[in-house]
């Protein structure tokens, strides 16, 4: 299957351009999020070297972000990069949760590969990856068992429309949660 990055900007600016002023756009060196400026404008999710995981995983940060952070650069949160102490590490671990779980359940409706990133290669490592892959895991099934957030719902269904995975995603769902947590079981979570 074809990954291109330009399928999900039109994906997601014919999505919500025009209710949320928001448009996804292919950057340089590294992911940003711009809040307009004025008024008509518009805001920008900027993903890093045109990389197709980079989109799928900051239309995740902007999917989870409320109306307030929506109007912040980067949402208002830190960002401390590639070689962080074991206790900005943890907290990254605790922020990404969320993300990432939408990140990997965008991937796996778009029939992308989806990697869980400590992204710490430089620092310390990670702070307890077994951890994170668990609570990325859980929070991922729990979004399938009790439902996404408004914009990460119409997304994500707007993903498997385009790619074509809605009949096959719980098989494909189990398949990968066991690839990424092969000591987990598996729970069949089923999606409407």
């Amino acid at each position: 299957m074809r990954h291109d990055p330009d399928d999900l900007i039109m994906l997601f600016n014919d999505l919500f351009r025009d209710e949320y002023r928001t448009v996804l756009v292919r950057g340089g060196d590294e992911p940003e999020y711009l809040p307009a400026t004025e008024p008509d404008g518009f805001a920008q999710i900027i993903f890093a070297h045109g990389y197709y995981a980079s989109a799928l995983h900051e239309i995740s940060h902007w999917c989870i972000a409320g109306e307030y952070r929506r109007r912040l650069r980067d949402f208002g949160y830190w960002y401390c990069p590639d070689g962080r102490s074991a206790e900005q590490q943890r907290a990254f671990e605790k922020a990404e949760i969320n993300p990432q779980a939408l990140e990997w359940l965008f991937s796996v409706a778009a029939g992308a590969r989806f990697h869980i990133s400590v992204d710490n290669l430089s620092g310390t490592g990670a702070w307890d990856e077994d951890a994170f892959r668990r609570n990325v895991t859980a929070q991922a099934n729990d979004y399938l068992e009790h439902g996404f957030p408004v914009r990460a719902g119409q997304f994500f269904q707007t993903l498997r429309l385009f790619y074509g995975t809605e009949a096959g995603f719980n098989e494909v769902w189990n398949k990968e949660t066991r690839r990424l947590m092969p000591e987990c079981s598996v729970t069949d979570t089923e999606v409407n």
